[in-house]
C-alpha cells in the first residue's frame, strides 16, 4: 500500500491539473465570446417596392446593447459605434434594450451615459430605434429624452418614410406593448419598400406578406449556447424558431441579431456580439 501512495498522488495531481487547465480554457472562451469586437454578418434581401435607383441600400442592425458594467461600459459602446461608422451604412437601426439592470452588474449607468455614444452614429438616413423590455423596466422616459437629444428617431407602434423605405417600428412585445395593426395602418400611408423594426421577433408570423422583412433582436441567439447546439432559453414564445440569424418563411424574411451586450449574467458562451449589415436590392 505504501508503494501505491506516490502513484495515487501523481494521478490526483494530473486530474487536478487537467481540471485547472480546463477551467482556465473555459474562462478564456467565455471572456473572448463576451468581450470580442462584434462580428459583422452580411446578407442581401430582395425587396419588392424598392426602386432600382435605391438598390444596394445598406442597413446596419444592432440590438441589445445592454450598457452596464463590467462588460459593456460606455467606452466599449463608443468603440462599437466607430466600427459601425466604418461600415458606411445608409441607415442604422437599433432593435431596443439599451440598458441592463442585471443583478450581477458591477455598475449601472445613467441614461445620459448610456445613450451618449449613440450620438456619434453617422448614416445619411439617420438612426432609428425601438424600445425593448429592459428599457421599459429601467426608465424609458429618461432614455427616450436622451435619444431625442442625440437626434435619434424613435418609433413606438409608428411608421415613417425613410428615403425609399416605409419603415414601421413596433414597441416591445415581451412586455405586451406591441400594436402591429397600428403600425401597419401607419405604413399604408407611406411609399416604397416595406419593413418592420421590432425588439422581439415574435411579431414575425403576424406580419403580412407585403412586409417582406422584419429586423429584430431580444433573443441574444441564446447568449449561452450548448456546444452541441441549442440554448437554455431564447426568451421567445417560438423557442429556437426565430432565435438567431436569417429565417425565411412564406416569402418573408426575419433577421435576428445576437445583440452586443448581455442580460442577467455578464457572460456569453458560443455566441458573440453581432452587427448585421443588410443590403436591400430591388426585386
Amino acid at each position: 500500500m505504501a508503494r501505491l501512495l506516490p502513484v495515487i498522488r501523481r494521478r490526483w495531481k494530473l486530474v487536478l491539473g487537467a481540471m485547472v487547465l480546463g477551467t482556465m480554457l473555459l474562462g478564456a472562451k467565455v471572456w473572448h465570446d463576451t468581450m470580442a469586437d462584434p462580428v459583422v454578418r452580411t446578407v442581401r434581401v430582395q425587396m419588392p417596392g424598392l426602386d432600382t435607383e435605391a438598390s444596394g441600400l445598406t442597413l446596419a442592425l444592432i440590438s441589445d446593447i445592454h450598457v452596464a458594467g463590467p462588460d459593456m461600459p460606455p467606452e466599449r459602446l463608443s468603440r462599437i459605434v466607430e466600427q459601425i461608422n466604418a461600415l458606411d451604412p445608409d441607415l442604422v437601426l437599433v432593435a431596443g434594450d439599451f440598458v441592463s439592470e442585471k443583478p450581477f452588474a458591477t455598475h449601472i449607468y445613467s441614461p445620459e451615459e448610456i445613450i451618449a455614444p449613440l450620438a456619434d452614429l453617422r448614416a445619411p438616413l439617420g438612426t432609428v430605434v425601438v424600445p425593448g423590455n429592459h428599457d421599459h423596466w429601467f426608465d424609458w422616459p429618461a432614455l427616450e429624452g436622451e435619444l431625442e437629444e442625440a437626434g435619434v428617431t424613435i418609433l413606438e407602434n409608428e411608421a415613417i418614410q425613410v428615403g425609399p423605405l416605409a419603415l414601421g417600428g413596433v414597441d416591445d412585445a415581451y412586455t405586451r406593448r406591441e400594436d402591429l395593426s397600428l403600425v401597419l395602418d401607419a405604413m399604408d400611408d407611406l411609399d416604397g419598400a416595406r419593413l418592420i423594426l421590432s425588439h422581439s421577433p415574435d411579431i414575425f408570423p403576424q406580419a403580412p406578406a407585403d412586409v417582406p422583412l422584419v429586423l429584430a433582436g431580444h433573443t441574444h441567439c441564446g447568449q449561452i449556447r450548448y456546444p452541441w447546439g441549442g440554448a437554455p432559453a431564447t426568451m421567445s414564445r417560438y423557442g429556437d424558431r426565430f432565435a438567431c440569424g436569417v429565417t425565411v418563411e412564406g416569402g418573408k424574411t426575419v433577421i435576428v441579431g445576437a445583440g452586443l451586450g448581455t442580460s442577467l449574467m455578464p457572460v456569453r458562451f458560443n455566441t458573440q456580439p453581432e452587427i448585421w449589415l443588410v443590403e436591400l436590392v430591388a426585386k
